[in-house]
């Protein structure tokens, strides 16, 4: 076990490169995972296109890996080698800041990502401090479980952030890996799905999941919406989504990477205590409690298989809108 096989991003923007490099060894407190599976996410499109500042030259991208613990290091109790894990976005926080003392440690100005300041899951091996990473039971399949590691925990939060009142009607502008788990959480407790978003494919997705209106980004709800959720990286859809909410509803914006939005005009936009308001990144908390909830529900992702060969080809598709809910990298031979 000297080698493994690893997909690294290039000095260029888009470039991957399947390389051979070393198999990492776990640090103190750390723990080695031998990847079954890693979702495909947007972020892992940005890190690779330098859509957000590059942090680590060359890195390995893959933030929501399903494995199993193979060795641990130094002060290492739980997980136990053997143990079933998920490694997500949130790597590291100092544990010391006024953030992270005050339960959002997904605010700590020194916080750390899978994938984008350490090698992340599309490889072989990946290490991950053991008090991140989320026990799973071995009863989880891999390809419906990983993306529930960003796509669901995001799609949680930023719900639990839209204060959408029980049985109200929630737009959900991009209808990708995060929105629609997003959606089957909301239909869950009562919500009503309208969905904007591009591609016949995405489209249809949302109606097999009960959306009551589907339409294209640039079509307005047939009525007012309680709360909206902006996946796509799109500024443009800010102000659609802010006319497109009640008096006092609420616009959460997902994404880690937005276009620049365009002009509010105060009056039809933020006006009538209409609130807008960003998600960045989760607690741990979050995934715990997303999780269990996925668990109870029996959340089911519409996940596809990536063959490991074939990365640059899912990257592509999801940078031109062609995926259909969320791609998985098939990581284990």
């Amino acid at each position: 076990m000297s080698a493994m096989r690893a997909w690294r991003t290039t000095g260029s923007p888009g470039g991957l490169e399947l390389d051979r490099v070393a198999v990492p060894e776990p640090g103190d407190g750390e723990v080695l995972v031998h990847v079954e599976v890693c979702g495909i996410c947007r972020t892992d499109l940005h890190v690779v296109d330098h859509e957000i500042p590059v942090h680590r030259p060359r890195v390995v991208p893959g933030h929501q890996a399903v494995g199993r613990v193979i060795a641990v290091g130094t002060g290492v109790q739980e997980p136990a080698v053997g143990t079933r894990v998920g490694v997500a976005w949130l790597r590291w926080t100092c544990g010391q800041c006024t953030f992270c003392r005050t339960g959002a440690e997904n605010l700590c100005p020194r916080s750390q990502y899978t994938g984008w300041d350490a090698d992340g899951g599309f490889a072989e091996y990946l290490t991950a401090p053991a008090a991140y990473v989320y026990t799973l039971p071995d009863s989880a399949p891999a390809l419906g479980t990983a993306p529930l590691l960003c796509a669901g925990i995001i799609g949680f939060r930023a719900l639990s952030r839209a204060n959408l009142p029980p049985g109200g009607t929630l737009g959900i502008y991009g209808f990708g890996s995060s929105a629609h788990v997003t959606a089957q959480l909301a239909r869950a407790g009562g919500a009503r799905i309208f969905a904007l978003t591009r591609g016949e494919q995405n489209r249809a997705l949302a109606r097999e999941l009960g959306a009551a209106f589907v339409g294209t980004e640039a079509e307005e709800p047939p009525e007012p919406l309680d709360a909206a959720i902006v996946f796509a990286p799109a500024g443009e859809l800010v102000p659609a989504a802010l006319r497109a909410t009640r008096s006092g509803g609420t616009v959460v914006l997902a994404g880690i990477e937005m276009s620049d939005i365009p002009s509010l005009p105060y009056a039809d936009t933020l006006f009538r205590e209409r609130d807008l308001r960003t998600v960045t990144a989760n607690t741990r908390a979050d995934g715990m409690r997303f999780l269990a909830v996925a668990q109870a529900l029996g959340l089911q992702p519409a996940a596809t298989a990536v063959p490991f060969d074939r990365l640059p080809d899912a990257i592509d598709d999801v940078r031109q809108g062609r995926a259909r809910g969320s791609l998985v990298l098939q990581v284990a031979e």
